[in-house]
């Protein structure tokens, strides 16, 4: 089986799946948290070397007040958790987003792992906080902007990897394959400049339930398209 280098997901479904549960959002979200630190270790094993989640966009500050609040206090605890997580897996982890927005002590425990994780180089994961695509690219070009203005870069000189540069994702490579988890078909303005290449996999398992077994069934089926031409292979 050819597993891809990069792997991006977007964690759909933790608050259908705990509604349908008859329990409040919150818990869902506590159980997809915990999901993902499985899912690292699968990731690990299996051989690939990138993985990028998609845990709180831009437009996820719209959700109720208590919402919000959980998921700060939920990150508040996976961060911390993340420094053990990583020195297991000796996994390097980086934040892509506008941390900004997130109180003080949010900010020191992203450097902190950051920080820590800095030299490991068995599994790269990479995590999407306060972060949108749209967002991220007009960031990047107002940095490059001010580089123009000030004679750092010329106009000749921009050229897609100098664009590449000036985004969150600066030095590592474009997912390879895509799955969004629980049923919807759409990007979400996740990772659009970096997956203009990229195979999807849509499955419409909420991902407090998506595992190992899932896992491979997305790659399996990432193995059954054709990348020169971006079609699925005859049979």
């Amino acid at each position: 089986m050819n597993v891809p280098n990069h792997i991006a997901i977007i964690l759909d479904g933790n608050g259908r799946w705990a509604k349908a549960k008859g329990m409040p959002r919150s818990y869902g979200h506590v159980k997809g948290c915990a999901n993902l630190e499985t899912i690292c270790d699968d990731m690990k094993e299996l051989g690939v070397k990138y993985l990028t989640v998609y845990a709180f966009s831009t437009e996820n500050w719209k959700r109720s007040r208590e919402e919000v609040e959980g998921l700060m206090k939920l990150f508040r605890s996976y961060l911390k958790k993340c420094l053990k997580i990583s020195e297991r897996n000796k996994m390097r982890v980086k934040i892509i987003g506008d941390i900004t927005a997130f109180d003080q002590d949010i900010q020191e425990k992203i450097v902190q792992l950051e920080e820590f994780s800095k030299d490991y180089d068995e599994l790269y994961f990479q995590i999407a906080l306060n972060y949108g695509s749209r967002d991220e690219i007009t960031r990047g070009m107002r940095r490059m902007a001010q580089d123009v203005a000030e004679g750092k870069l010329l106009p000749s000189e921009v050229t897609e990897d100098a664009i590449g540069n000036y985004l969150d994702t600066a030095g590592v490579p474009d997912p390879d394959l895509m799955i969004r988890t629980s049923g919807e078909l759409r990007l979400s303005n996740f990772l659009l400049w970096q997956m203009a290449y990229t195979e999807f996999y849509f499955t419409d398992v909420p991902w407090p339930d998506f595992n190992k077994a899932e896992l491979v069934r997305a790659i399996e089926k990432y193995n059954q398209r054709d990348r020169r031409y971006g079609g699925v292979k005859e049979e």
